[in-house]
């Protein structure tokens, strides 16, 4: 039901192996905390903080050092300052790009995104200068080697509220909805024994651009880089890349 960059299901595989190398634990304690803060420490009533606790323990994190996240969070414990922050701008071959970082230190985080644009061919941009290319969307992912039946799928999810499911990937289906969807698409497609791999909030690209196998290089080792950055939360880009050009790649 149209196409896409397929980066949803490569984002989400790389997540699974990094979750389980430890590399996520920074980036999770700096979201339990910053959810904790902005909505408290009930996860009951705090959905953002009930994500950032799912998350946390999907990667094994011990429920000490959540604990200890959600009290710096709500301030019984003395912490990092955290702020949100969203730098845009441009890989090869004209990709945009929207990265969303947490960091308690605004200038050094800046320069060191602008130094990642820079040396892997691309470019940070002003304020606005690609946020306008996405929206936000709730996003499920599911293993197409998990479904039965691709038109149930489709037909269960938009029942459900769904916008949108990406079916062009050959490992993933994408169910894209409204962002206020998300608990109630992962409820219902659980419920009909669908096995989630990501729900979450994400910004989608509007258009997408076509890379080619000279570009695609360029492309994925600047949103690699960025996504390895401590401070770095989430990359957005718009690239489509075909499916055999990444399989070439090794992705």
């Amino acid at each position: 039901m149209g196409g896409h960059s397929h980066w949803a299901g490569i984002k989400h595989k790389k997540a699974i192996v990094d979750a389980k190398r430890g590399k996520a634990w920074t980036k999770i304690v700096r979201e339990i905390t910053i959810a904790a803060k902005m909505g408290g420490s009930d996860p009951a009533s705090n959905p953002r903080l009930r994500k950032a606790i799912d998350d946390a323990k999907a990667a094994n994190m011990p429920a000490d050092n959540i604990k200890r996240a959600v009290m710096k969070g709500t301030g019984e414990l003395p912490g990092a300052v955290y702020e949100e922050l969203v730098y845009e701008g441009y890989a090869p071959a004209g990709v945009a790009v929207l990265v969303e970082v947490t960091t308690d230190n605004r200038n050094r985080t800046g320069g060191e995104i602008g130094l990642i644009f820079s040396k892997n061919g691309g470019n940070k941009g002003e304020a606005g200068c690609v946020a306008w290319m996405f929206k936000p969307k709730s996003l499920l992912v599911i293993p197409r080697s998990a479904v039965k039946d691709e038109d149930t799928l489709i037909s269960q999810a938009l029942d459900l509220g769904a916008d949108d499911v990406m079916t062009d990937s050959n490992d993933v289906y994408e169910i894209y909805g409204d962002p206020k969807s998300l608990e109630g698409l992962k409820t219902g497609l659980e419920a009909a024994k669908y096995p989630i791999t990501a729900a979450e909030v994400t910004m989608k690209p509007e258009n997408t651009v076509p890379v080619d196998e000279n570009k695609a290089p360029q492309v994925l080792k600047l949103i690699e880089q960025l996504e390895e950055h401590d401070d770095v939360k989430n990359v957005y880009a718009n690239f489509d890349i075909p499916d055999q050009i990444l399989a070439k790649l090794g992705s």
